[in-house]
């Protein structure tokens, strides 16, 4: 299973997310997990070496990935029970020819202006490789969120937006939480920093709901289509 976390937009917490999905598929789900890292700023890469200095950390491997990599995942994808890939905030071929092949899609933003801007385009991507990939599983997820009650309403407005193109919006969201950062700073997830902690709550709730979706989806997708009849 291919799980693509990426998007148009830098900053929104893509590579924390992702590397947070793979921890806990490889802990919690006693998966074997590939990352790949198609961020020129490595920064997924990066924090693997983190994670390596650590012995008592669970081993995942990373690699890294740039341009047309479709036929590299197809191959990957045989050997690994899922593959986590970490895209860049940018549209090139990585992104294109991840989501190409990927099984499911997730689309970091922040409630910020500049964030949603970037969802017309990312809905145009989206629909693009899905007629190569029609059972592509692809979802916003609102990050970074703001954690004072008078700010929920840029929360829902953000939801709204996106729900206002053909690509569904996850209600599991995360908040700005100082976790985050200094779980990534030492190699670490949230969940194995503080594994009944609020920012694990928060990841588990994502990837529950996603998948959750694909089934779903995947119902409807094997469904018939109904015909009417004409008189």
């Amino acid at each position: 299973m291919i799980i693509l976390v990426g998007g148009e937009k830098g900053g929104s917490g893509k590579s924390c997310l992702a590397q947070n999905i793979a921890v806990y598929l490889r802990t919690e789900k006693n998966a074997n997990v590939l990352m790949v890292d198609c961020d020129p700023q490595r920064t997924t890469s990066d924090w693997i070496q983190e994670r390596k200095a650590d012995d008592n950390l669970p081993d995942i491997n990373c690699i890294q990935l740039y341009g047309k990599i479709r036929n590299e995942l197809i191959s990957l994808n045989r050997h690994y029970d899922y593959i986590v890939i970490d895209c860049g905030g940018q549209d090139n071929l990585a992104l294109r020819s991840s989501m190409s092949v990927a099984d499911h899609v997730l689309i970091p933003l922040r409630p910020k202006r500049r964030d949603l801007k970037t969802v017309p385009h990312m809905e145009d991507i989206i629909s693009t490789c899905r007629m190569v990939n029609p059972k592509m599983n692809a979802a916003f997820v609102i990050t970074q969120c703001p954690s004072l009650p008078s700010l929920a309403n840029r929360i829902l407005e953000a939801k709204e937006v996106c729900r206002s193109f053909e690509v569904a919006v996850l209600n599991s969201v995360t908040f700005s939480r100082n976790m985050y950062d200094d779980s990534e700073e030492s190699g670490r997830s949230v969940i194995e920093s503080e594994p009944n902690g609020k920012a694990a709550i928060e990841i588990r709730s994502i990837l529950d709901e996603m998948l959750a979706r694909a089934k779903d989806n995947e119902y409807e997708f094997m469904q018939p289509a109904k015909v009417s009849a004409v008189s």
